[in-house]
């Protein structure tokens, strides 16, 4: 006889396709990032836009206490988050129409700040007026430092150097030197006008300009040299104009 064998068939079911449960949680820590990110740029834009403001406040308050008296910041103006800009005026009549402009580094903004950093760009005053006359030359001063050192190699091979501290080298666009630039250039050359980056002197407002590194100008005793040099620079303009 045949035997009979019966044969089960147990079909085991598939798993299902289950949808992935976070995908709403993935969405709100995408959107906790976001807000994080913008939170976090809003508190660095907030903290250095009042960095600079304090310390262009403190720029123009050592600028009027180095004034002795003579000088008062009459308005102040922000243009911006890096740059700010006071009118003054001058009870002896120095200067007329007189500005000052503290350029700062653009902190608040990360990108610019990072730009200006590998630009090498510097916190500056300027300081822009008219004087009584207006100067009969046109002139620009831009002052650059050239820093060398000795290769130590140099030195092991040879001890023959002899060293020698050139005075300050003139480079001039101009075919012929007259006299009436001699007193300006003779201030900028003295060790009072030694911070000074450039200089301008021209016929149209403002007549005469110059700008200092931000630096420079530490405290009252510092505003008060920096003040002192261009009513030097003014004077020299005036008599050359005589």
């Amino acid at each position: 006889m045949g035997q009979k064998i019966d044969v089960e068939i147990v079909a085991a079911p598939l798993p299902e396709v289950v949808p992935f449960a976070s995908e709403g949680f993935v969405g709100w820590l995408v959107l906790i990032d976001v807000l994080g990110a913008i939170a976090l740029v809003g508190i660095w834009y907030l903290c250095f836009e009042r960095f600079n403001h304090r310390k262009g406040a403190l720029a123009l308050r050592w600028v009027e206490a180095g004034c002795s008296n003579k000088g008062t910041i009459l308005d102040r103006t922000w243009k911006g988050n890096c740059k700010l800009q006071a009118r003054v005026s001058f009870a002896s009549h120095w200067f007329e129409n007189a500005r000052i402009t503290v350029r700062l580094l653009p902190r608040p903004i990360p990108v610019h700040w990072l730009l200006s950093v590998c630009r090498k760009q510097r916190e500056t005053v300027t300081f822009e007026a008219d004087l009584d006359c207006a100067p009969s030359f046109q002139l620009e001063i831009f002052r650059h430092r050239w820093l060398t050192h000795k290769d130590s190699s140099i030195a092991d091979r040879s001890r023959d150097w002899s060293i020698i501290r050139p005075g300050p080298v003139i480079l001039t666009t101009r075919t012929e030197w007259t006299q009436e630039l001699t007193p300006v250039v003779n201030t900028l050359m003295t060790s009072r006008g030694h911070y000074l980056l450039t200089v301008r002197f021209r016929s149209q407002s403002p007549h005469f300009a110059a700008t200092i590194p931000l630096e420079a100008v530490s405290d009252a005793e510092a505003a008060a040299s920096f003040l002192n040099v261009l009513r030097e620079l003014a004077t020299g303009a005036s008599t050359s104009h005589q």
